[in-house]
């Protein structure tokens, strides 16, 4: 009898067992156990392989400073050639196959392989990619509609309010991990640039997350999960995002043009220091330094020595944030300013434009010190400006502009493009030719 009732007692368990199955269990089955299980399907293992060539040294002359001192590259008839490899995450956003992940996880790809969820594997095309907002979009032909995420917002994000990232950390695939955010806002530096406006997360984030997605409770894409704060070269806890709504206009701007077009309002502004900011009477905002003729904010009623302490009713403590407040913006969008001129704010209206291609000589002039025209072989140098960041390095009449930014040059129309791209930059690759050498040198813009 007592042998009966036991395996009575342990048929019952079994069952219970069973009633409570995780699929079924609604006290375990959460809100970021769904999300995780709606969003995972589209989280991608991007891959990329990278052919590097490694040349041989010149021994060029010590009399030439340029040559001694800014020496990178040069052309060499027996390059060495070998193939290097990286990984990083990414996230589908359409069901045609359209991917979002960082720029600096395709960088310089000669292959990009993606692997879904679902183990499919597919070389993906590159769309187009922005340096400046660290976004790339991919494309894959899969021959049928693909699992993607719906995308949220990231205007409204709530401190504290929970989240979730998903990616490939360490090549671990779909890894889940969960956290809050922590702060909204964030600025980190890279060697050549400021990236503003960040979503900071304590979710746990590791080399190979980015270019993930960085989810909401309801499973909504809210952020590209993009760089970690790390001490010797592992994650201490603090991860930072692209906010969505950035990296979606982005994304629309990389679709429809192969480039994200930025929008100009014409001003110049500068932080503002202890001395200005007593000055003024507040810390936060930045001062206008200069306004462009014919540009939006040349009519608009703003003057030098204006501080501008909000745009679109949101406080502004930095240069850099106000640049990346107005890149936010498409060309044509109203963006309002909220001016202090004498104690008083008052709100002024400026409405984006592009920037005119005619002024990009006059800001390679005044940002590089060079001036460039058309030759047989490309690019040629026709006058260098006295104490500019060119002449300090070296840089002389009749040299060739080989490339900015690591990207190549051949005509007068291809370097206006990329002097308006590097407008907001502090710093750029340049790329000399003097005979038969090249030489890749990093400069600090001037300001």
């Amino acid at each position: 009898m007592a042998q009966t009732k036991t395996a009575a007692v342990i048929a019952l368990a079994a069952a219970a067992c069973v009633a409570a199955a995780p699929e079924t269990d609604p006290v375990r089955r959460s809100l970021v156990v769904e999300a995780a299980q709606k969003a995972g399907p589209a989280v991608v293992n991007i891959s990329t392989e990278q052919v590097i060539e490694r040349r041989g040294s010149p021994f060029p002359s010590p009399q030439d400073p340029f040559f001694d001192q800014y020496f990178r590259d040069f052309f060499d008839p027996r390059p060495r050639r070998f193939t290097t490899t990286s990984l990083g995450s990414g996230v589908i956003v359409a069901a045609d196959g359209t991917i979002l992940t960082n720029e600096h996880v395709i960088l310089r790809a000669s292959r990009i392989h993606v692997t879904l969820a679902d183990e499919r594997e597919f070389d993906a095309k590159l769309v187009g990619a922005d340096s400046d907002s660290d976004v790339a979009v991919l494309r894959l032909q899969a021959g049928g509609d693909l699992p993607h995420v719906k995308l949220g917002t990231s205007a409204d994000l709530m401190i504290g309010e929970t989240v979730i990232a998903i990616g490939n950390p360490f090549g671990l695939s779909h890894t889940v991990t969960t956290g809050v955010v922590s702060a909204l806002g964030r600025a980190m530096r890279s060697e050549d640039k400021t990236y503003s406006d960040f979503i900071q997360t304590d979710a746990s984030i590791n080399p190979g997350n980015s270019g993930g997605p960085l989810l909401n409770i309801k499973g909504e894409l809210i952020g590209i999960n993009t760089a970690i704060y790390s001490r010797s070269g592992g994650s201490i806890g603090i991860g930072f995002a692209i906010p969505v709504d950035r990296a979606a206009r982005a994304m629309r701007d990389l679709v429809s043009y192969g480039e994200v077009r930025k929008a100009w309002v014409g001003i110049a502004v500068q932080d503002l220091t202890p001395e200005l900011a007593q000055h003024f009477g507040t810390r936060r905002g930045v001062v206008v330094s200069g306004i462009d003729p014919g540009s939006p904010t040349a009519s608009a009623g703003l003057a030098r020595g204006d501080v501008i302490v909000r745009v679109d009713g949101r406080d502004i403590h930095s240069r850099d944030e106000f640049e990346q407040r107005v890149q936010d913006h498409t060309e044509g969008t109203k963006l309002v300013v909220t001016r202090r001129r004498e104690g008083n704010d008052d709100d002024v209206e400026l409405v984006t434009a592009p920037f005119p291609a005619a002024q990009a000589d006059d800001l390679a002039w005044r940002l590089i010190g060079v001036g460039v025209a058309e030759a047989d072989d490309g690019l040629v140098i026709r006058r260098v400006r006295d104490g500019s960041p060119a002449a300090r390095i070296g840089v002389q009449r009749g040299d060739r502009l080989l490339g900015l930014g690591g990207v190549a040059l051949d005509s007068v129309s291809a370097f206006r493009r990329k002097m308006i791209e590097l407008r907001g930059a502090r710093s750029t690759l340049l790329s000399i030719g003097r005979g038969p050498y090249q030489y890749n040198v990093q400069i600090a813009l001037a300001r």
